[in-house]
């Protein structure tokens, strides 16, 4: 496959205090879909897509998803859950990598680990991921946080914006560990 057969997807979950979270704690989600990256973290590739938005934990609300607090974890599974909404309706037959700083994350939604908390958000995710696999391949993979690698960066200041209800700097006017 050469790299235009092979879109990355880096996604990332923010909340600022993750302690004793709550309904009420506030917290984002972020990706960017790659494509012609090398996985590195140098930056290479161009960005295809990318979204960000508040974790919802009100059930009345039309964008919740399932998540019952606002935590780190409940926006890295709500960044892959809304990544993997997107390939639904923007990819077929392409490799994928969810690259994901959070392990938990990882395992939960690609079916791996069991949910002991947020089941519905953790089911809609895995939901997804086999959804998607009918007609892609996919994995994920690890990424170290805060590491100064490119896209994983890109991803959490999506993620720590949406959380902090602010505009996203344009890719020309941002760089890497700027939140």
């Amino acid at each position: 496959m050469n790299d235009f057969d092979l879109l990355h997807i880096y996604v990332d979950g923010s909340c600022l205090e993750n302690r004793n979270v709550t309904n009420h704690t506030k917290a984002g989600w972020g990706f960017c879909v790659i494509k012609g990256d090398t996985g590195l973290g140098r930056g290479r590739g161009e960005i295809v897509h990318e979204s960000n938005g508040e974790v919802i934990t009100n059930h009345q609300k039309p964008d919740f998803i399932g998540a019952e607090v606002g935590s780190n974890n409940t926006g890295e599974l709500s960044a892959i859950a809304h990544s993997l909404r997107w390939v639904l309706s923007n990819v077929e037959k392409m490799e994928i990598v969810i690259c994901s700083d959070s392990t938990y994350a990882g395992n939960i939604a690609s079916g791996k680990w069991k949910a002991k908390a947020n089941i519905r958000l953790a089911e809609l995710t895995q939901s997804l991921w086999k959804e998607v696999t009918f007609s892609n391949k996919l994995s994920w993979k690890h990424v170290r946080a805060h590491r100064g690698h490119r896209w994983n960066e890109r991803a959490d200041h999506l993620a720590f914006r949406a959380m902090k209800n602010e505009a996203v700097l344009p890719l020309q006017f941002w760089k890497p560990g700027l939140r």
